[in-house]
């Protein structure tokens, strides 16, 4: 059963009771990676193992998201600063115990790639806190591959738009 979450801003990522932050880096560009986060929501299942269906709702101000397992969530895009930061918070969810989520993808660039920060910030009971702690290195190596896979696809793009 879905249920409304609290809404929370974009201090969020900075002040939420559970902040897990993860880092990778890309070969691809800050501009490809960012069109991948916010402009192709439909293409995250691609790339993101643990999507099974993303979509835009609202003329692309929300999408809605569910996870492999049964998870959904229904979001607000809160930033989509091209290039730089894509950030969303999720309104509604049918997973237990979470109170306040919200998450933000922050692209620097890194010579010619980019460095991805994906912080995960959430708000719920000590139960909901202790087994979000506990899913850290899960959520981690789905981070890592997840960017590595998507890598991999902007790099076939990237090849696939020199071919004459």
């Amino acid at each position: 059963m879905a249920r409304a979450l609290r809404p929370v801003g974009l201090d969020f990522a900075e002040s939420a009771p559970v902040r897990l932050v993860f880092t990778a880096a890309a070969v691809a560009a800050p501009e490809a990676v960012y069109r991948a986060l916010a402009e192709d929501v439909a293409g995250w299942p691609r790339w993101f193992r643990a999507v099974s269906l993303a979509r835009p709702t609202h003329g692309g101000a929300g999408r809605e998201v569910r996870l492999r397992g049964g998870v959904r969530f229904q979001e607000t895009i809160m930033a989509a600063d091209p290039e730089q930061r894509y950030a969303y918070r999720v309104d509604e969810t049918n997973a237990p115990g979470v109170q306040a989520l919200l998450e933000e993808w922050r692209l620097t660039p890194a010579g010619s790639g980019t460095r991805i920060r994906w912080t995960f910030a959430a708000a719920g009971p000590a139960p909901f806190r202790l087994a979000l702690t506990a899913a850290r290195p899960g959520l981690g190596h789905s981070f890592r591959t997840a960017v590595r896979t998507l890598d991999g696809l902007l790099a076939g793009q990237s090849s696939d738009h020199q071919r004459p």
